[in-house]
């Protein structure tokens, strides 16, 4: 998935052959995974990510959660139209090292922002990178809500990801 995420970044893949890829993953996945967990192989870490509230659009959200699986990451997908408090239950519930929040409406945008200042009134930002992304979403309105990085697409979202793990 680390090629597909190359190719697709480079305009060489397109959704349909990601979609594939990471279908033909995920059968592969079901094989392996019991053997990783009998080996003790560890995951590089754990991110939850979803669409924020009032926001039903997915397609982005899946091809970075199946790339990030195939990087080697556990995913917790939350689902579309999360509302902020189950952001923050999440945080609390699965202690991840990367929240990552999609929107694709620029009218639910600002709930990333909401996340984030929940995340700080509870004392939780501290404990966990977050990465937005989504196509109404770019690097000045992350910098602007105090996220840790912005992703334009999929591909890059796993590599911000692998590089924020390698920095722990």
């Amino acid at each position: 998935m680390g090629i597909v995420s190359k190719r697709f970044r480079e305009g060489e893949m397109f959704i349909p052959e990601v979609i594939m890829s990471a279908n033909a993953m995920h059968k592969g996945l079901d094989i392996v995974k019991p053997l990783l967990t009998e080996s003790g192989q560890k995951l590089l870490g754990k991110v939850v990510i979803g669409t924020v509230a009032g926001d039903i659009h997915d397609i982005g959200k899946k091809l970075v959660g199946f790339l990030l699986e195939g990087n080697g990451f556990e995913v917790i997908d939350l689902g579309v139209d999360v509302q902020n408090e189950t952001f923050a239950q999440a945080i609390l519930e699965h202690r991840p090292d990367i929240l990552g929040m999609s929107a694709l409406l620029t009218s639910t945008m600002p709930n990333m922002g909401r996340v984030i200042k929940l995340l700080k009134d509870r004392g939780l930002r501290d404990k966990v990178k977050v990465i937005v992304g989504g196509a109404s979403v770019n690097q000045e309105f992350a910098d602007s809500i105090g996220a840790d990085g912005y992703a334009a697409e999929a591909g890059s979202a796993a590599e911000w990801a692998k590089k924020t793990i390698a920095r722990k």
